[in-house]
This record gives C-alpha cells, sequence and structure tokens, in this order.
C-alpha cells in the first residue's frame, strides 16, 4: 500500500488499512492473454503462391472446389464441338457449356441453342430450335418456313441442306432443330425429353 492508503493491485501482495485496526492482504492477478500471431507469408514468391495468409487461401481454394463440383455435378455439361454443323457461330473445336436446369421452369424458345440426344443413341448434338409446338415445319432451299411463312435467320449459312418433302405439324413437347450452316447440316424433330439443356457458353 503506497502513503496515499491504496492499494497497487499488479500481480503483487497489496494492504489495505481496516477501519479499527489492522491489514487484509489482497492478492491480485493479472491475466495475460498470449495471442498467438497468424501465420503470414512476406516474401514476394510466397504470397504469389499461396497470397498473404496461407490459411484463407486454402479456405478459399477449398469452397471453390467444393462449388465447383457442384456447378459440374448438377448444373453444367461441358462439351466440345466436333464438325461444322453449327458454323460459323461455334466453330470445331471449341468447349461449351450447356446449362442442365434452363427449362426446368419453362419449355425452350426460337432460336436456342441446345444440345440434343436423341434416345436410343449416345452421340449429343448441338442445334439451334427454330420449330415450337403446334407449329407446321417445312424446309426449302435451306430456308425454314413456320406456318408457310420464311422464319427470319441471321444466324444461318448456306442453303444445300436438302429440302423436306412433307410439311410436318409438331406434336406437343416436340420441337424442331436445325443447325447453322446448312450446307452440311442435318434437321429433325425432338422431344423435351431429349433436349439437355441450353448452350450458355
Amino acid at each position: 500500500m503506497d502513503r496515499a492508503g491504496y492499494s497497487r493491485l499488479a500481480g503483487v501482495p497489496a494492504f489495505t488499512k481496516l477501519k479499527y485496526g489492522g491489514c487484509v492482504q489482497i492478492v491480485a492477478v493479472q491475466a495475460e492473454v498470449k495471442k498467438n500471431p497468424s501465420l503470414e507469408v512476406t516474401s514476394w514468391w510466397g504470397r504469389l503462391l499461396v497470397g498473404r495468409r496461407p490459411r484463407r487461401t486454402l479456405a478459399r481454394a477449398v469452397a471453390l472446389m467444393g462449388v465447383s463440383f457442384i456447378l459440374f455435378k448438377f448444373v453444367f455439361i461441358a462439351i466440345r464441338v466436333q464438325g461444322n454443323s453449327m458454323s460459323p457461330t461455334y466453330r470445331n473445336g471449341r468447349i461449351d457449356l450447356v446449362n442442365r436446369l434452363a427449362y426446368r421452369r419453362h419449355g425452350p424458345k426460337r432460336g436456342d441453342v441446345v444440345a440434343v440426344r436423341q434416345k436410343g443413341h449416345l452421340l449429343v448434338m448441338m442445334k439451334r430450335i427454330v420449330g415450337l409446338p403446334g407449329e407446321r415445319i417445312t424446309v426449302r432451299h435451306g430456308q425454314v418456313l413456320v406456318n408457310g411463312q420464311p422464319l427470319n435467320e441471321p444466324y444461318a449459312k448456306g442453303s444445300d441442306v436438302p429440302p423436306m418433302r412433307d410439311e410436318i405439324l409438331l406434336e406437343e413437347n416436340e420441337y424442331f432443330v436445325i443447325g447453322d450452316n446448312r450446307d452440311v447440316s442435318v434437321y429433325f424433330q425432338v422431344r423435351l425429353n431429349e433436349i439437355l439443356g441450353k448452350v450458355v457458353f
């Protein structure tokens, strides 16, 4: 206790004077909290590889891998274009992503580029939807006619595709697809369950 009669609580014994004499010993313990400094990379090459804080970098990498796994397992399909049936829009060798959930809330629209796998076939084809359910479709000189009217197709190229003999009427949940390069492309009807999804990239 100092001369002013106050005790100093600094981790050492202190004394205080009672009103009627005598002293009481008071022990005060000073708690010290030691904080471990977070691991931090200081070298420039280390920061280039793992960032300034490796733990954060690792956590982000794990989160990114988890998100990527979910996206490519349940949402996207990666496909590689083989051939020139969709040229010049999609060129040979290009890799694109197909959104498998694109048509969960609504059906395909005219002009959508989709991945198609017909029943009984393993080959996945990329085609453009030009005919919708309930429409009358025919092809002449590379030109698609919908209900007897030419369809405006700024993406189409060429005109050597074989013409259709007869006009067809698309049924419910049935679509008509064709490639953009009419010189080498084929056309056919597909059911909704044969459309894997919409090409988004």
